[in-house]
């Protein structure tokens, strides 16, 4: 049998989960009980994106997310340097500057 510290959780990440899901858009949207983060995946010439992900979260929990999220891009950049942002919203469909290819 497991023994377990009091206070210290045992969390299990499945082969599936761990592999991940990518995403290049979220959407973001809030009720007085919860906020909702839609995780979508955008590819060019593709005019149908679908959310990959959803995960809900109470408000205080998403206070917590974003503080550690701040964290985290602050110890990033200070090991790989500042991360640009464009400055310009790239609005829909997004620009992924490539060319069209045609088969």
């Amino acid at each position: 049998m497991e023994e377990i510290n009091e206070g210290q959780l045992n969390i299990e990440l499945t082969e599936e989960i761990a592999e991940g899901v990518y995403s290049n858009l979220a959407v973001i949207t809030h009720s007085n009980a919860e906020f909702v983060v839609d995780f979508i995946r955008i590819m060019p010439g593709i005019p149908k994106a679908k959310v990959k992900s959803r995960i809900i979260l109470t408000p205080e929990h998403a206070k917590r997310l974003l503080s550690a999220l701040e964290d985290n891009v602050e110890k990033y950049e200070a090991a790989n340097g500042r991360i640009k942002v464009q400055s310009e919203n790239p609005g829909f469909p997004m620009n992924f500057n490539g060319t069209i290819g045609e088969a």
